[in-house]
Order: C-alpha cells, then structure tokens, then sequence
C-alpha cells in the first residue's frame, strides 16, 4: 500500500480566477461583475480570527471542487473597514454569495463542511448549473423582470411580479425585499414593513433586506427635517454650522433629492470629517445602505468618499 501522506503529490492548485483576495477598491469588478455570470462568493475574515481559519480552507475545497461553478473572493476587513461598515458586518466569519450583481444568500460563523456544501450547493442550482434549475431560472427571470419594472418606475407590475414569485417561492429573499421597497417607494410603509416582519430572523442581515429597512428608517428620520429653503438659508450664511448642514441632507433626502443630499455630506466630510464623532459620515453611509450597493449613486458616492478620506 503506497504511503497516504509520505511522498503524495501535492494538490493543483485552483485556476487564479476561482479563489481571489481583493479588497474594496476592487469589490465592483472581483464580486459584482462576475457574479452577473457566476455566483461569487465573499469570505470576510481577519487575520486574528481563529473561526475564520478553520472556515477558510473549507470554502477553498469546496469551491475547488465545484469546478467552476461558483468562485470565491477573500476580503480582510482589518484592510477594509469602509466596505465592512457598508455590508453591515458586525462579526467574523461572514460570508456572502452574490449573484445578477445582487447578494443572494449568506452566513455567519464557522460552519461544518456539510453546511458549507450545501450553501454552494444552493448556489450552483439556482445558476442553472444542476439539474433541477429549470424553476430556477424562471424565477431568476421573473425577478430581473421586476428589477427592470422598478428601474422605470412601474412599482405596481414589480410589485405583481414580486407577489407572484412568493406564491412560487415564499421565503426568497430577492421577491421579499423587492416588494417592499415597491410598497416603501408607494408611500405603503405599513405594507413593506409587514413584508419585513415576515422575514427570518436569520436573515435580518440580508444586505437587500437590511437596505429597504435602511429606506424605511431614513424615510422616518426625515420627516423630522425642516423646510430645504429655510435650512439652506442657514447653512450657507455659516458654512460651519454643521448641524443645519446635517438637517439639510435630511431634508433633501426626504424630498427626493437624493444627490444634492449625498453631495452635502461629501462637503461636510471634507470640511470636518470628525465633527460630533464623525455624524456626517455615519449618515452617508446609511444612504448608501438604504441605495442598495449597486445604485449608482451609491457607487459613486463611495468612491468620492474614498477619495476624500484618503486622499
């Protein structure tokens, strides 16, 4: 009997594109590029995080083994704080799977190897990559179609498409957040709340599901914002009167004026980005949340904040 350890023939390496580390100024291209074609999934850990290190290997094998169908990208959130703080990850291991450009599925902790297979398992089916994937793809499709409506603004058929995939598939998450950021962007909070109430808790930190309550949140916190005329009026009498500069983001926000809201947080980061322990910035972010990480907005305005804390 050959020896099983002395002497074997290391293992091949998987293809350099299967397993990446990339960081924040790389997440568009490395996740949500790629995962337009293929489920990416995202292992977020630290060097000092022993779950991580038994996790980490597990992904490896099991996307190796997946031969394609899946890939993994690897993000050091000690190198990546900004992009941490955006997805809301408050614990490590985290681990995301992104899909059509959109987060689809996730976890958190340090998981067994079957758990591990079958989260990737779950990927590859709903990619059209096993048998079985026909239903699959119609919802996939189904939901593209919904995203489409809702980028021309025909929240009323996203809504009908979303309702008709949760009769197909109650619990996706995709159909659930999307139907209540429909009923938010009617005016419906009650609606798209209920819609929120009916999800796991387990998947409370789904970055769609997380971003429509983001929406719901802001939606509430700028009803308290004063009339825009009033607090432009303020802010640009006294440039360092930052607490009306803040109330005026609010107040452009609630008015639809997404833009000029982002545009004044940028300004107030780059005249004092510490001031009442960074609330400029924390307020930014929330925006970006409530955005969604693939609104344009949303991509720009990161990078413009980038450039301004780094600079």
């Amino acid at each position: 009997m050959e020896p099983m350890l002395k002497g074997a023939a290391p293992a091949a390496a998987p293809p350099a594109d299967l397993i990446k580390d990339s960081d924040q100024t790389k997440f568009a291209k490395d996740v949500l590029e790629v995962s337009r074609t293929v489920p990416v999934i995202v292992d977020f850990w630290a060097p000092w995080c022993g779950p991580c290190k038994t996790l980490q290997p597990m992904i490896e094998k099991v996307v190796t083994e997946a031969k394609g169908a899946v890939k993994l990208v690897k993000i050091d959130i000690d190198k990546n704080q900004m992009l941490a703080q955006q997805l809301r990850i408050q614990s490590i291991p985290a681990v995301y799977a992104f899909f059509g450009g959109r987060p689809v599925d996730g976890f958190m902790g340090a998981v067994p190897e079957s758990q591990v297979r079958e989260f990737v398992g779950r990927l590859v089916q709903a990619a059209g990559g096993a048998p079985g994937a026909d239903g699959a793809d119609d919802l996939n499709a189904a939901l593209e179609h919904a995203k489409q409506a809702v980028a021309e603004g025909d929240f009323q058929l996203a809504a009908q498409i979303y309702n008709e995939v949760l009769e197909v598939a109650p619990d996706n998450l995709p159909a659930m957040a999307g139907l209540a950021r429909c009923y938010a962007q009617e005016g419906q909070v009650e609606q798209a709340q209920a819609i929120l109430a009916r999800v796991p808790a387990k998947d409370k930190g789904n970055a769609e599901i997380a971003a429509v309550q983001a929406q719901l949140d802001l939606a509430e916190a700028a009803k308290a914002a004063g009339p825009i005329g009033e607090l432009k009026a303020k802010a640009d009498k006294d440039p360092k009167d930052f607490q009306s500069r803040l109330d005026l983001a609010m107040a452009y926000w609630a008015g639809g004026q997404k833009q000029e809201a982002i545009d004044e947080l940028l300004a107030m980061i780059k005249a004092d980005r510490n001031w009442s322990e960074a609330a400029a910035r924390q307020q930014l972010l929330k925006f970006f949340e409530a955005l969604g990480f693939t609104d344009p907005l949303a991509v720009v305005g990161r990078k413009r904040l980038s450039t301004i804390l780094f600079s």
